[in-house]
Parts: C-alpha cells; sequence; structure tokens
C-alpha cells in the first residue's frame, strides 16, 4: 500500500477474517512466514489448512514452504493465467483496498500500520479495535 514515505506491504492469511497477518517496508519472505506463525499460533488448525496465495517469491521461499508442509498446508498458488486459484484472498484484499487503501492517505509506515489493525481487527471481531499494549495485554481503545 503507498504511503508517503514509500510503500507498506501486507502478508494475510485469512478464512472469513483476517486470522494471522504481518507487515514490512519490504517485500520479503520473513512478512509470509510471520503471517503463516500467526495464523498457526491463533488458531491450532487442523491438517488440511488450504493457503490461498499468488504467485510471489515470498509464498514459495525455503523459509515458508517447509512451515507450510510441516502443519500439512495445501498450497492454492495460482497457476499463470489461473486468478481464480486464490480468488479468497483476492477478495479479502480488494475489499481492504475499496474500504480503507483508496480513501486514506497515510504519511508514515506507523500511521498506514495502525489503520491496517484496526482495519483487521474490526473485520475480525466487528467490534472496537483493541490494541496489544506494551506489555503484551489487549485492551480495549481509547482505555488506559
Amino acid at each position: 500500500m503507498p504511503i508517503d514515505e514509500s510503500w507498506l506491504y501486507l502478508a494475510a492469511n485469512a478464512t472469513m477474517e483476517s486470522v494471522g497477518c504481518s507487515m514490512s517496508d519490504r517485500l520479503k519472505s520473513s512478512v509470509a512466514v510471520d503471517a503463516m506463525r500467526m495464523t498457526l499460533q491463533n488458531r491450532r488448525p487442523a491438517p488440511g489448512l488450504i493457503c490461498h496465495s499468488d504467485r510471489g517469491v515470498q509464498y514459495g521461499s525455503g523459509d515458508y514452504r517447509p512451515l507450510q508442509d510441516s502443519w500439512k498446508a495445501v498450497t492454492s498458488m495460482s497457476r499463470k493465467g489461473d486468478c481464480l486459484d486464490n480468488a479468497p484472498i483476492e477478495s479479502y484484499f480488494g475489499s481492504l483496498k475499496t474500504e480503507l487503501v483508496h480513501h486514506a492517505t497515510f504519511r508514515s509506515r506507523r500511521e498506514a500500520r495502525a489503520s491496517l489493525f484496526e482495519y483487521i481487527a474490526f473485520s475480525t471481531t466487528g467490534a472496537a479495535a483493541t490494541r496489544a499494549s506494551a506489555t503484551g495485554r489487549r485492551r480495549r481503545r481509547g482505555s488506559t
């Protein structure tokens, strides 16, 4: 997503909502790996988890594929010219862009990250966004 400083890249894993995400100022395999780790830690999915992704190098990397394989996850990476393989995650990103990215100008990565976190938290829970405090505890937005 474009910001005044440059770009912010988001990797997300989703079911009917986002269940794992990671952000970075560079497109690298650790973004996809961190998002997958978050998904696996948060959901502990049964074998057969379907991972929808595009053909980005981060999803075929030597770090990502072994992690995915260790959980017996199934790759649904689109073949050249077949965009339907990854339609679920493309739909998620389409909604995110329509509802957030195209209507905002972000001056910094910090501002973009905060907005993305709120969007993902709201779209996942349907409730007010929560933030992690410095101690790791969750607190409601606006509380101390």
